[in-house]
């Protein structure tokens, strides 16, 4: 089929000829669409599965009769083949949120509009099921164990063996049949998007407009969520989700009741079963059809399972953890994040030789004076001890300034060392500065050193200047 019975169809609806035309970029589906000019601009779409078409033109109608946030359908064609709808724009969320995407820091109106998109999701989801004919879904009416299964299969087959990974058919199938089983004890009668993220949203007068939605069905409000908010190149900082969810959750208390607990604990399977549904696919369009977008995407989609497996293993699908642990500890999938794992460099100094220099190129970070403290070194029993030193720990901890000092200093940089990890900035520097460089400096850099290790297991090189002292803290396994 081509543009000319999209060009009957304008002028039919517009009353005048369509006087131009342009093929928009294509997306992750076999659809074509065009903008059509004239006295009128309007998107004209031609796709290849007619019951995928008309899945769209009865949700279209139905959400357009609930007031929700999808372009009007204008007019189809008699074989439903194409159609022509409302011209939203070019704006697109995820190009609305690319300066947050390429630096972690959004901005307040970039949290504006993914706040207001998820508010928005949530009354689809329950407004949009008001009403609605689920056997009108295409290619299934609802979210079930087979649909779960497609998409756990289109993973192994089409990610872990793409890239290698060994594993054994029986033992993983088990861990998949107890994921189906978690995931369908959330089912309720809303409706469910599926393909619900940043390049779906329009933004149109500053408000977020739903586009894509034909893959759509009755399943759990948490596989949106999961989808939204945990998307590959989204890049959300894990702090912003939490804040995103929260405003989720305020709008879905709207229609029913929400144990926060159980939401939390349930939502980390659908991010669980999200993410291998996303890799299934991404190893499909990247690995199969050679598509270099999807293939640029797996690095992402891997640093968010890495982060799932990191801080929530999930020990109830026991195999399917050591496989995926396995997965994201593949050299193809490290050696690039180990480039790019931050760094921190702890250094005790005095202050009569002067701050250190910063080899790295940021500027340094920051420097702690520690003269405020009681000092030891005004004693002669201490002069000969350094600040690793029983005699000299144990006066500085009886007289219990240092433990003040330290904990101002472990809470501005905690923070610090959190927004670098989000970012994935790869150097930062903490210096502290004493008289001699000898005892106070020396036990608050050992002391931070060992307490950014073990609360963000990121590598810390220590140095001891003045004493000549170097140690380095690795990443553990």
């Amino acid at each position: 089929m081509d543009i000319t019975i999209l060009k009957e169809l304008y002028a039919q609806h517009v009353g005048s000829e369509c006087t131009d035309s342009i093929e928009l970029p294509g997306s992750g589906s076999n659809r074509r669409y065009f903008r059509l000019m004239g006295e009128k601009s309007i998107i004209g779409v031609i796709g290849e599965v007619k019951e995928e078409n008309e899945a769209f033109l009865y949700m279209a109608k139905h959400f357009k009769n609930k007031d929700l946030p999808v372009p009007e359908v204008y007019l189809a064609s008699d074989d439903h083949m194409a159609y022509i709808q409302e011209d939203l724009g070019d704006s697109i969320l995820f190009n609305a949120i690319e300066k947050g995407r390429a630096t972690r820091v959004f901005g307040e109106e970039e949290k504006r509009l993914l706040a207001e998109t998820l508010r928005q999701l949530c009354k689809i989801q329950f407004a949009g099921a008001d009403g609605f004919d689920f056997n009108k879904c295409y290619p299934v009416p609802e979210f079930n164990r087979r649909s779960i299964m497609w998409d756990l299969n289109y993973f192994k087959y089409c990610f872990l063996k793409s890239v290698g990974v060994e594993f054994l058919e029986d033992k993983l199938e088990d861990d998949f049949q107890h994921l189906a089983d978690v995931l369908l004890r959330s089912n309720s009668a809303t409706f469910m998007y599926r393909d619900f993220q940043s390049r779906n949203v329009m933004i149109k007068d500053g408000k977020p407009m739903f586009i894509d939605f034909q893959g759509g069905r009755k399943g759990p409000f948490f596989y949106d969520v999961a989808s939204f908010l945990w998307q590959a190149k989204a890049n959300l900082p894990n702090s912003l989700r939490q804040e995103l969810l929260k405003e989720y959750i305020a709008a879905l208390k709207k229609y029913k009741f929400v144990d926060e607990n159980y939401f939390h604990s349930q939502l980390r399977h659908f991010v669980l079963f999200r993410t291998l549904q996303v890799l299934g696919a991404y190893g499909f369009r990247g690995y199969f059809e050679k598509k270099p977008h999807f293939i640029q995407s797996v690095p992402f989609a891997i640093n968010n399972l890495r982060d799932l497996l990191k801080d929530h293993p999930y020990i109830e699908y026991p195999y399917l953890n050591e496989v995926l642990n396995n997965l994201v500890n593949m050299s193809q999938f490290t050696d690039g994040q180990q480039k790019r794992a931050l760094t921190v460099k702890v250094m005790s100094f005095a202050y009569k030789k002067g701050i250190p220099d910063d080899t790295s190129g940021n500027g340094g970070g920051y420097v702690f004076d520690c003269r405020a403290v009681n000092n030891p070194g005004k004693y002669d029993r201490y002069k000969p001890f350094t600040g690793l030193d029983a005699e000299v720990i144990k006066y500085l901890e009886d007289d219990g300034g240092i433990f003040t000092f330290l904990d101002h200093c472990y809470e501005l940089v905690d923070a610090h060392v959190k927004r670098f990890i989000e970012r994935g900035f790869t150097n930062l520097m903490v210096c502290f500065g004493c008289t001699g460089g000898q005892h106070r400096s020396v036990y608050s850099a050992q002391h931070m050193a060992q307490h950014i290790n073990e609360k963000f297991n990121v590598k810390v090189e220590l140095i001891h200047r003045e004493q000549n002292i170097e140690q380095t803290f690795n990443v553990r396994k």
